[in-house]
């Protein structure tokens, strides 16, 4: 066996190899892939590796690891923690401890970085998981001899709606629901460092950074023009392929998702927050969407208020080092 760095070159490899285990449940795509490994610069190198047959050239598994790197957004974050985004290996190669070769290569680069704990899953922004899915027990218990915790579990949440088609949009007391436009970029940057700095600040940034237009925003903004709330939404038409829409092959009919969304913490109780979510709906409905998705969350029985109910799950794991 031969482990050599990740290679850019081998992406339609992986991609079959993620495929040959996950093509019914979460089937990948290399413009996924290209997306959330590549053209991540929080990508640890020294800590992504592939397992190659040399008699065959053969890719039999792969690791991808990730630390907070991207100094070029001009923001810092101040979490200890490293990532484990993805840990594969080909069933008919399994037994072999080529799993646990590139686990302990991963670890020992995240080491090198002085991170205080790896969690799997759940990297700062491209994620493909927010945790080891539920569809694999036994990663969970292979994980655990290794050290590592399970949490609650989070849930992503489905709604399919019986045929395509509007349906009533919200009001809200003394404020509007609305698509951002361009020009606001600016506005909605600024709420997110004000309300929300972190990990959604960094992905509205990389959103416009990629062209985005204000589309996949709905925005709550108070009498006087002042954002004090958001939702995001994704269909197929949108510039990134966010959480919520990864696994949009396995739909036969259009799907978008939803989330995340927030509100000004000094305009919350005033339920605001299911109105925003019924507004994205309402959005998306009229784009043609039959399929909704809400990933990775805890709020089953808000969500269910909508007609929401748990499609997937995920076991969120970490190790303190």
């Amino acid at each position: 066996m031969e482990f050599k760095p990740l290679e850019q070159s081998r992406i339609a490899d992986m991609a079959d190899l993620w495929n040959q285990e996950w093509a019914g449940t979460f089937p990948m795509r290399e413009r996924l892939l290209l997306q959330n490994v590549f053209e991540d610069r929080n990508l640890l190198n020294s800590g992504s590796w592939m397992a190659i047959d040399p008699a065959t050239n053969r890719l039999l598994g792969f690791v991808t690891a990730k630390v907070w790197q991207d100094h070029e957004s001009g923001m810092a974050f101040d979490d200890d923690a490293g990532w484990i985004q993805a840990l594969v290996v080909d069933r008919e190669a399994r037994g072999r401890g080529i799993g646990g070769e590139l686990l302990a290569r991963a670890e020992s680069a995240l080491r090198e970085k002085k991170v205080g704990r790896i969690v799997l899953g759940n990297d700062f922004y491209r994620r493909f998981f927010p945790g080891v899915p539920t569809e694999n027990p036994d990663a969970k218990r292979w994980f655990e001899r290794r050290g590592y915790t399970a949490f609650e579990r989070s849930h992503d949440l489905l709604n399919e709606y019986e045929e395509a088609g509007s349906i009533e949009r919200p009001e809200a007391d003394g404020a509007t629901f609305r698509l951002a436009r361009p020009e606001d970029r600016d506005n909605l940057l600024a709420f997110m460092k004000r309300c929300f700095p972190g990990r959604w600040e960094y992905q509205t940034r990389y959103y416009w950074e990629r062209g985005g237009t204000g589309r996949e925003f709905v925005v709550l903004e108070k009498d006087g023009g002042e954002i004090i709330g958001f939702c995001r939404l994704n269909d197929d038409q949108s510039p990134i392929l966010a959480q919520n829409i990864y696994w949009a092959p396995l739909f036969a009919d259009k799907m978008g998702g939803i989330g995340p969304l927030g509100i000004d913490e000094r305009f919350r109780g005033y339920r605001y927050g299911l109105s925003i979510v019924q507004a994205a709906i309402a959005e998306l409905r009229e784009r043609g969407v039959r399929s909704i998705v809400i990933d990775a969350t805890p709020y089953v029985d808000f969500y269910g208020k909508l007609g929401y109910r748990p499609w997937r799950a995920y076991w969120p794991m970490h190790r303190i080092l």
